[in-house]
């Protein structure tokens, strides 16, 4: 993205970064995260960060009060469009959907909110809402703006927006995740289900999986994956040894940070096979969200920023 700049004037005449350039690289980590909890996917969300771009350069900075809000404002509303093709496209999307993981720097975690935000559970309870409450939701519970800009951004009227996020709040109070732990917890819980899966020890994974442990996998139609949600820690440490052997082949488990929270990276014979999240609640494991779609596995050897 930054090339991008580079190429659309992004220089001033004394040889430092424009104005415009510098502005958009100063909020690209914000913007990016904005995008991406709107949509689920990285790929898209850059997408999104190169329209704005392309919009920012064209902007006369003069008339431009406050650059953070207006660069949300456009962000937002590339992303509201692209979330409107999307619905469509996850409908005929082979197998069930997850979010592209991203791997995530340690710090995320420290923030509760930010780190929740951007979960693969988090962002499984945003799918359900509109585009439009989603967008609202977004804007006002995770990175704070008021009524009025985030009613500039989705193009409504304040008092309609502030009864949006009412109803995105209820939504998503309902379905979201019961609780954050701390980083240390999240920890404790990932090493005892990788050294489980490690040894092959089923009734160490019955140890650690919650009773009501929910097990998703997303392969795109490409890979193989769980054709519906497995339920239970009995089903879900079977299916999880089962599905983790495979005749011939070395695996091995990295423990990594994905999307805020504890995951696992999976390799078999050095290539990697997936991502696969985990969600901890009260020191046992209550989701694994295995993603195995090629397609969704670009950022799984880098870390993103992601920001408010």
């Amino acid at each position: 993205m930054v090339g991008a700049a580079d190429r659309v004037g992004g220089m001033s005449e004394d040889g430092g970064p424009a104005p415009a350039t510098e502005t958009f690289v100063a909020h690209r980590d914000l913007l990016f995260t904005v995008a991406y909890e709107m949509l689920g996917s990285a790929a898209d969300a850059e997408d999104v960060l190169q329209e704005t771009w392309l919009r920012w350069a064209d902007v006369d900075l003069d008339t431009v009060r406050d650059r953070r809000a207006y660069l949300v404002k456009v962000t937002t509303r590339q992303a509201l469009m692209r979330l409107r093709t999307l619905g469509r496209r996850r409908e005929s999307y082979v197998g069930p959907w997850l979010p592209e993981p991203l791997l995530t720097v340690p710090d995320v975690a420290e923030d509760v909110e930010l780190a929740e935000s951007v979960s693969m559970a988090m962002l499984l309870v945003l799918e359900t809402l509109q585009p439009t409450e989603r967008a609202v939701f977004v804007l006002r519970e995770v990175f704070g703006l008021d009524y009025d800009e985030i009613a500039d951004a989705v193009g409504r009227n304040p008092a309609t927006v502030r009864q949006i996020a009412h109803r995105a709040r209820g939504h998503v109070a309902a379905r979201r995740p019961r609780g954050a732990v701390s980083p240390a917890e999240a920890q404790g819980a990932l090493k005892a289900f990788q050294r489980a899966v490690e040894t092959g020890d089923l009734q160490g994974l019955l140890d650690v999986l919650a009773p009501d442990v929910v097990a998703l996998s997303d392969g795109g139609g490409v890979r193989q994956a769980l054709l519906r949600p497995v339920v239970g820690a009995d089903r879900v440490a079977r299916v999880v040894a089962a599905g983790l052997r495979r005749a011939g082949a070395a695996m091995s488990l990295e423990a990594v940070q994905a999307n805020g929270g504890p995951a696992l990276l999976v390799r078999f014979d050095g290539e990697i096979d997936g991502v696969m999240a985990v969600r901890v609640e009260d020191g046992l494991v209550t989701g694994l969200y295995y993603v195995r779609n090629p397609e969704k596995l670009s950022r799984v050897e880098r870390e993103t920023a992601v920001s408010r």
